[in-house]
């Protein structure tokens, strides 16, 4: 499967779930919404102190399971290497994030206010690999 088809998937869908790397090797997988930068890089907002982030610290392999909103049928699979920004660097690059996947906030004092409250991050990954293609 090409990259592009990847972020093309992800401009329309933002259910996915992230696996990281625990220390023992096991995968962690978490819920989150994901989208796509201007670079082409899949992001995700996660907080400092959540699991995820610490484990993409220590190894910033991941992967990326992507659903349609209805959750059966179409759906991809990405991995990559992971980036995390963090505030106060990080802000601009949220406001951007949100605005990809929900469009403007009504108050965006107040997001950015819950941002810095909620000592957010943003998780930038390169697309590494993309797949599969074909279904069984």
């Amino acid at each position: 499967m090409d990259p592009q088809r990847v972020r093309e998937f992800l401009r329309v869908h933002h259910h996915a779930v992230l696996a990281t790397m625990r220390r023992d090797g096991r995968p962690q997988l978490s819920p989150v919404s994901a989208g796509v930068d201007g670079e082409g890089r899949i992001v995700v907002s996660t907080r400092e102190t959540a699991m995820k982030t610490r484990n993409l610290a220590r190894d910033p392999r991941v992967s990326l399971c992507v659903l349609n909103d209805g959750f059966f049928g179409e759906w991809i699979q990405a991995e990559g290497t992971a980036e995390i920004v963090h505030l106060p660097e990080a802000m601009d690059l949220l406001v951007d994030y949100y605005r990809r996947i929900s469009g403007e906030h009504p108050d965006w004092d107040d997001y950015q206010a819950a941002m810095r409250r909620e000592r957010r991050v943003l998780v930038r990954i390169t697309i590494t690999r993309a797949g599969p293609d074909a279904s069984g």
